[in-house]
């Protein structure tokens, strides 16, 4: 990787724009395909500007634990693409530890037209079509010529945001995502317990494995063995 791939990277999320948004959100049970437009002007050229339309395939969300999410991967964006919103993703709030946002491109299905006008007339143009087109999944980005893939990680984000909350209520209410606060007093209860009474040390480590949070947890365990011992 050369030395200015990181400035690039994070000079393409600070001068990316999502100007409309899609109305609908991501699907809490199916995946959900999202019509995107990225606008950005030429470099090095004057009144040019490049209008991309594809596909930003979201797949269904899925419940996995923290370290499942260390190791996961996004299709079609490169590896430091992949990892900055996969960090964003793990620190933004508590609940989204549970789930998994998988996205793809479709590289296939992407348009490049060139426009001569100025970048604001093309941008109008383009909203009017999108609002004539009358699809919920569609968004509008202005961003930056290269890398404009990462630009797309501001409409990521904005999809995750705005979806998230229901998407964990949701699974909540039938039962498939579990309360968090509710783990804690789990957690809290054998761990009393194994202090009382150590031959619930065995017990109480497999219930640490079992939920996923061991290593979380793993330097309090070990505390307990050695007082115990």
């Amino acid at each position: 990787m050369s030395s200015s791939e990181p400035f690039d990277f994070w000079y393409a999320l600070e001068h990316t724009t999502l100007v409309r948004g899609p109305e609908q959100q991501l699907e809490t049970f199916g995946a959900t395909r999202v019509h995107y437009y990225l606008i950005s002007e030429l470099m090095d050229s004057v009144s040019q500007v490049r209008v991309r339309e594809g596909i930003l395939n979201a797949a269904r969300p899925q419940i996995l634990t923290p370290d499942h999410m260390m190791s996961t991967e996004m299709e079609g964006f490169q590896d430091e693409q992949s990892e900055a919103f996969l960090s964003w993703l793990r620190e933004h709030q508590p609940d989204l530890r549970f789930l998994h946002y998988g996205f793809t491109l479709s590289k296939q299905d992407i348009k490049d037209t060139v426009v001569s006008d100025a970048i604001e007339v093309v941008q109008d143009n383009v909203l009017a079509e999108v609002e004539r087109s009358s699809s919920g999944v569609s968004a509008v980005l202005r961003g930056v010529e290269q890398p404009w893939e990462v630009c797309l990680l501001k409409l990521m984000v904005d999809l995750v945001e705005k979806s998230a909350p229901g998407h964990v209520r949701e699974m909540q209410q039938r039962n498939l995502l579990p309360d968090p606060h509710r783990a804690s007093r789990e957690v809290e209860a054998e761990f009393e317990a194994a202090a009382r009474d150590r031959s619930r040390i065995p017990y109480l480590q497999k219930r640490l494995r079992e939920m996923g949070v061991f290593e979380q947890y793993e330097d309090r365990f070990f505390q307990l063995v050695r007082s115990v011992g």
